[in-house]
């Protein structure tokens, strides 16, 4: 019999080194692998036992260290961090590879027209929606009511963004129409994901320890989060929507796309965790709740969300 694997592994935690660019590479390719999507509901079952009762300080008979690492990776991209429950398989991290490749490229490609405008800023909304509720932070519910209300602003928002700069950009260099698909994404995002995570804001979101002891919950750093988050979800639009602009733009000038049109929105689709803070920057009522639980705890740790 080969010897038992130790439960002292911390799965909580990358399996790679994070301090290097190698190792925050295999991370984020092991967590947005698109072939998780394809897994069945009972290989996602399974791994949630290995996960679970391995935490819980029961390790299964014959289990390898890789094996724990994939059932931990398959866990992680299926079943939400706070509230345990399946996620929405469009919502999921392994989906947004394809998703955003597919409705990027189309954004930049179909935005000389209103309809097309109309269409596939609705389309990305609709998607910005479906992560923004699989992916909150806290195990606060989210009501039908606040999702209707964050997902109609945030649409309406982008598409009075885009056609506003639309029709101000008529009479300017093409290169320059090219880019307001990637204004209205930022408009967007401004306005969807503080309101979709409103209920964050009021009641805030779970802070832990350094070991994941949950101390309790803050809006301060719901506060943080959902600034962090609106900031990076602008800077990961940045190379897929500013850069192939440059490139069509050059592309669409050739022989090659003038001859092959229909190539310009493939060409388009093909181009394109955890924080930490003060315990003193928290809110007085729950600084003072850890205060009475530790006196010497100076951090505390929350999951922004996506």
């Amino acid at each position: 019999m080969p010897p038992s694997l130790p439960a002292t592994i911390n799965i909580r935690e990358p399996r790679w080194d994070q301090s290097t660019f190698q190792g925050r590479a295999k991370h984020f390719f092991m967590v947005t692998d698109p072939r998780n999507l394809l897994l069945s509901g009972a290989t996602l079952e399974e791994a949630r036992r290995v996960v679970e009762d391995y935490r819980a300080g029961r390790v299964h008979p014959g289990l390898t260290e890789d094996q724990l690492w994939r059932a931990k990776y398959i866990y992680d991209s299926a079943f939400h961090p706070d509230t345990g429950e399946k996620m929405i398989l469009v919502g999921r991290m392994s989906a947004q590879v394809p998703m955003n490749m597919t409705i990027t490229g189309c954004m930049l490609t179909f935005y000389r027209t209103t309809p097309a405008v109309l269409f596939w800023q609705w389309v990305n909304q609709s998607f910005n929606a479906i992560v923004n509720y699989t992916n909150r932070s806290g195990d606060a519910p989210i009501t039908p009511s606040q999702l209707g209300t964050a997902y109609v602003s945030a649409t309406t928002g982008a598409i009075v963004t885009a056609l506003g700069l639309k029709s101000l950009t008529k009479h300017l260099p093409a290169i320059i129409g090219r880019y307001v698909p990637f204004a209205a994404v930022a408009a967007a995002n401004c306005i969807n994901i503080p309101l979709m995570r409103q209920r964050e804001l009021k009641l805030g979101i779970p802070v832990t320890d350094e070991n994941g002891n949950r101390l309790g919950e803050s809006t301060a750093a719901a506060q943080k989060a959902i600034f962090q988050v609106v900031v990076s979800r602008i800077g990961m639009a940045v190379p897929a929507m500013a850069i192939p602009p440059v490139i069509m733009n050059m592309l669409e000038k050739r022989a090659f796309l003038k001859r092959y049109p229909f190539l310009n929105a493939p060409l388009q689709v093909g181009l394109v965790g955890l924080c930490s803070m003060s315990v003193n920057s928290l809110e007085p009522e729950v600084r003072d709740q850890i205060r009475k639980k530790d006196p010497w705890l100076e951090t505390v740790y929350f999951n922004k969300g996506l």
